[in-house]
């Protein structure tokens, strides 16, 4: 997976930010409480939300929309699989972020 671009979002706390998820026929996932795209190609985005790391599989993938004063993010594209990396399964995280970047 190619790093592209950071995106950051500033400002509000994000502790009170809801996070949610919609996916419409597995092409169009709207999700909210994103505090940083990472990296993303055609097959995978790295997404930091509130509630921990979201990896995002897919084909033919692309940003549709990016709100970084509200923390939106519209991907379209054919989704496969969404999970989350949490921070308590260590051995996980660093396996997915040492391939990541290598």
């Amino acid at each position: 997976m190619k790093q592209v671009e950071q995106y950051k979002r500033e400002g509000s706390p994000t502790a009170l930010q809801s996070h949610t998820l919609q996916l419409n026929n597995r092409k169009m996932l709207e999700i909210t409480g994103v505090k940083e795209v990472d990296s993303f190609d055609n097959e995978e985005f790295l997404l930091e939300t509130v509630m921990g790391y979201l990896i995002i599989r897919g084909e033919y993938l692309q940003l549709n929309n990016l709100d970084v004063n509200r923390g939106i993010v519209s991907i379209k594209g054919k989704v496969y699989d969404l999970s989350y990396v949490d921070e308590q399964s260590g051995e996980k995280a660093k396996g997915f972020f040492s391939k990541l970047f290598r």
